[in-house]
């Protein structure tokens, strides 16, 4: 089956009017970005695929509500992250809350993570708890601030960030792991 491409203006208008050949071709064009969205908030692969649908049916449903501030995928990115928040907080995972003062004692990363792949990186964050994944994802990648995480995961933001600071030291932890360094001599 030979697919046509069209412009995501195209899509966008065809998915206001409701033309299912238009939702399916949108589908097509951007699962596979719209999937490594989710692949980092989920656990695992089936779990991304629960939030992918769920997103698309969200997107077909509000699509009229796209008001043309940015891009369109940067809008049905947007849906993803919050579809996948709230599946987070349907299903009441509770959140790995360190106190606030040991993660002042934790010490600064200082790890370049831009030398890892994608899929390493990706199997390093999806090993992280629920809680750490969570805020690590919207602070260090989707850019909300730690009183915006405090308000959407209903915690406080002294929570965010301490959820923040243990998360790099867990994925310092992993990545040096994975690269075989020998933590305890590591200068960082």
């Amino acid at each position: 089956m030979i697919l046509t491409q069209y412009k995501i203006e195209e899509l966008m208008e065809g998915c206001k009017a409701g033309k299912r050949k238009m939702q399916e071709a949108l589908y097509q064009q951007t699962a596979s970005k719209m999937l490594a969205v989710c692949m980092r908030y989920a656990k695992d692969r089936m779990e991304a695929e629960d939030v992918l649908q769920l997103g698309y049916i969200k997107i077909f449903q509000k699509v009229g509500e796209y008001r043309g501030d940015g891009s369109f995928e940067g809008w049905m990115r947007r849906v993803m992250v919050n579809t996948a928040i709230e599946s987070y907080r349907k299903n009441l995972r509770t959140l790995n809350v360190v106190p606030i003062e040991d993660a002042y004692e934790q010490p600064a990363t200082g790890f370049d993570f831009s030398r890892l792949g994608m899929q390493d990186l990706l199997k390093v964050i999806q090993k992280l708890s629920d809680g750490y994944r969570m805020v690590f994802n919207m602070y260090a990648i989707e850019g909300y601030s730690h009183k915006e995480i405090a308000a959407t995961l209903g915690i406080s933001e002294g929570a965010s960030k301490s959820q923040l600071s243990r998360a790099r030291a867990i994925l310092k932890e992993e990545i040096i792991k994975m690269e075989g360094i020998d933590y305890a001599s590591y200068a960082g």
